[in-house]
């Protein structure tokens, strides 16, 4: 089941502690007859870094292979209109773990952002750490007598705020960095023992190796597993021996805007595989029928060409990509696994975020919410009983960051989407049931629309208490766009 040797950890002492007083969680939901006893659900929550909306097979890719997450999507439910909360990582990890806006939480940029001394506008004083108050799922479902781990990329604040501060009971490879020193071992991560000769152990199977000891040494007891990938993030670095399949491939490729970067269609499948590798666990120790699988990706893919093979990935037909305001920055996939609830290879097209992942994982455990909660449950979706009661999702970003962005606020409500920059206050509407690319700027067509969102977003500001950037006394406009960081 697995490439390393299980070794003993500290934290399986408190899971049966934890697991000797547990109380049962909700009866589980089925499309049928349900089930003759109540169910404690475990909850795995599968979070890749970059992973653009078209870089699944199951999602469009022609170039990209991954069976593995296909077949997940064939089991569950797949949204084709999921978000990030931010066209960044750290606050959509944060909006992940606590159901919040990161408007609300103050974490607006990656932890610890982008510099431009020099525009015109002066960025505002956010956190650069997930806020200790706000509630977590690890923290919610502690309470109800869960076992919680945080295995691989955390990027939420310095030691003072890792994944053991923020209700994890079992924290491997997470602290403060974005990215992975190297994929290969030796991996530099503190919080990760490097125990295998260097070059033999390659990241992204590590982490899954880590994590199929935690479920088979938790599946007596109701576990959280988050396991936030360090892939497909940069730096692109794959296994050597998948590589040379993908530089085959790229003689096949035609068209501008199309996927062709061998290092990463290689690391895709290094992660497809691990996937399956998990999936296959849950089978071994006989607990996948209690257990939700939750795949999901925390920003769109960066096509900015930084790797030897150029640009990393292609979003089309989505506009951009990560660090943007548009589709290609935001648009993410989105799959839900939940045996005997959702049905097997369903499709749901309803605008969702990840600030729905907590309030979902709270209903379906039966784990209890501390408001403010910003997000919805989707387990009205994933039981096909009906739309959710929701007018508009939200994105505020008071940064710069280059992949295009300048600090600006959207709102999607309906087939709509509209985007205030906050530089010069100007907006630009998009009909996305006809136009996802974002190449029509209906703002001067339908302004009785662009009125109604702009609304919508400036009373939605005001509820989050969002922190707005502000005129920079030191704006040059020859060097405003220069960053320092």
């Amino acid at each position: 089941m697995s490439r390393r040797t299980m070794r003993t950890n500290s934290w399986q002492v408190l899971a049966a502690a934890i697991g000797a007083i547990m109380t049962t969680g909700c009866v589980a939901p089925a499309l049928s007859d349900p089930p003759a006893q109540e169910t404690s659900w475990n909850i795995v929550l599968i979070l890749v870094d970059d992973l653009g909306w078209t870089d699944l097979s199951v999602m469009g890719s022609t170039f990209y292979e991954t069976p593995n997450i296909d077949r997940l999507a064939d089991e569950g439910m797949r949204f084709t209109n999921a978000y990030a909360a931010t066209t960044v990582c750290s606050p959509t990890r944060a909006s992940i773990l606590t159901g919040q806006y990161p408007a609300r939480l103050h974490v607006t940029d990656w932890i610890r952002g982008h510099e431009r001394p020099w525009a015109k506008l002066r960025v505002p004083d956010w956190l650069h750490r997930l806020p200790r108050p706000a509630l977590t799922i690890a923290e919610a479902l502690g309470r109800a007598g869960y076992v919680s781990a945080s295995i691989g990329k955390w990027h939420l604040g310095d030691a003072s705020s890792r994944p053991e501060t923020h209700g994890f009971d079992l924290n491997v490879a997470g602290d403060h960095r974005g990215q992975p020193p190297s994929y290969h071992a030796p991996f530099g991560i503190p919080t990760l023992k490097d125990d295998e000769p260097d070059g033999v152990e390659y990241l992204t199977d590590r982490l899954t190796d880590e994590a199929i000891t935690f479920v088979s040494d938790n599946r007596d007891h109701p576990f959280f597993l988050y396991l936030p990938y360090y892939t497909v993030h940069t730096p692109i670095e794959p296994e050597a021996d998948r590589l040379m399949k993908y530089e085959a491939k790229t003689t096949l490729v035609e068209g501008h805007w199309a996927q062709r970067n061998p290092g990463y269609a290689a690391m895709i499948e290094s992660l497809d595989d691990c996937v399956g590798r998990l999936l296959e666990a849950l089978d071994t120790v006989e607990i996948a029928d209690r257990t939700v699988v939750i795949f999901a990706s925390d920003n769109g893919g960066l096509v900015l060409p930084l790797s030897p093979w150029g640009r990393v990935t292609s979003n089309w037909p989505l506009r951009s990509g990560k660090g943007s305001a548009y589709e290609g920055g935001v648009r993410v996939p989105f799959i839900v696994r939940w045996p005997g609830a959702t049905a097997p290879g369903a499709v749901d097209d309803t605008p969702v975020i990840s600030a729905d992942i907590l309030p979902t994982i709270l209903e379906i455990t039966g784990g209890q919410r501390r408001r403010p909660v910003d997000g919805s449950s989707l387990v009205s979706l994933l039981l096909g009983e009906g739309p959710l009661d929701r007018e508009a999702l939200y994105w505020h970003y008071p940064h710069y960051h280059p992949g295009g962005a300048a600090p600006y606020g959207a709102v999607r409500a309906g087939r709509y989407k509209l985007i205030e920059y906050y530089e010069d206050m100007r907006v630009e509407l998009y009909d996305l049931d006809v136009d996802v690319g974002e190449a029509a700027n209906l703002s001067e067509t339908l302004p009785k629309q662009t009125a109604r969102l702009r609304g919508l977003l400036h009373a939605w500001r005001n509820d989050m208490g969002a922190q707005m950037p502000s005129e920079n006394p030191d704006y040059d406009p020859e060097r405003a766009e220069t960053f320092t960081r």
